[in-house]
């Protein structure tokens, strides 16, 4: 038996301001992989990670686990589907500790105390995202990199089957870049599927899989590893940038290095 997708979206057309940015596109995501959507700007990659979290109207239907995106109860959606979006306002007088304990009210009875399963879950979460010495300023005192890490502990304390993020290593430096490839690298291995926009292609090239989205559509859908997939990639980008192996991973160069080579 063929395993049920994570995610998957047969979608006519999606309208913003009445002009369409996504048309006639179809994408299935097998659960427990890393798949990062990128693609030239404009092309429509937050809008449809906004779709597939079920926050931007649509023509078409979304499919989590299997089942329509519409059809499941908001508190029990939010336990399997946690979303980073980008620049997220708000909640700027709270504590970062408060902040990462807002992913677990899916988990919890209306106004209920934090129970000590939740205190465990967001300690794990604020230390995965190197986000515990933080844990008692006010989000509206943190740097852009601080903030940002603060709210991926409160995605990860949502313990997900699911998880969003639209331009996740935007403001983080390149230790907490690599801090966040490691929980994406601990998500999957638990079995959780990641789906995140990226503008860093060369992030871009350590997920299981890519999406390539350009002009409103689908481009490509591949593994990050192949030969055909990097073959779209330079595609997409008008071949402004060359794929190459160095040290064992896929890099993106601007191709004017890549002849300087």
């Amino acid at each position: 038996m063929r395993p049920v997708a994570a995610l998957q979206a047969q979608l006519q057309q999606v309208l913003l301001g009445g002009r369409p940015i996504l048309q006639d596109l179809r994408l299935s995501l097998a659960a427990g992989r890393w798949t990062a959507i990128v693609g030239p700007n404009g092309a429509g990659k937050s809008t449809l990670l906004r779709v597939l979290a079920g926050l931007q109207p649509c023509t078409g239907q979304v499919q989590l686990l299997g089942r329509p995106l519409a059809d499941w109860p908001a508190r029990e959606r939010a336990r399997r589907l946690a979303w980073l979006g980008q620049q997220e306002g708000g909640g700027e007088d709270l504590l970062a500790w408060d902040v990462a304990m807002l992913g677990r009210l899916p988990h919890r009875a209306w106004l209920a105390a934090p129970t000590a399963q939740d205190c465990a879950a967001v300690q794990a979460a604020l230390r995965a995202s190197q986000a515990w010495a933080l844990r008692g300023r006010r989000l509206g005192e943190l740097s852009g990199g601080e903030r940002q890490r603060v709210l991926l502990a409160r995605l990860l304390a949502v313990q997900a089957q699911v998880a969003l993020m639209d331009e996740p290593l935007a403001h983080l430096d390149p230790p907490h870049q690599a801090d966040w490839l490691a929980s994406v690298r601990a998500l999957v291995a638990g079995g959780a599927t990641v789906v995140s926009v990226l503008h860093e292609l060369n992030m871009a090239l350590q997920a299981d899989d890519i999406a390539i989205i350009h002009a409103g559509r689908l481009a490509h859908f591949g593994a990050a590893a192949s030969s055909a997939t990097h073959r779209a990639l330079q595609a997409a980008f008008a071949h402004r940038i060359a794929i190459h192996p160095v040290q064992g991973q896929w890099i993106a160069l601007p191709q004017e290095a890549a002849h300087a080579d």
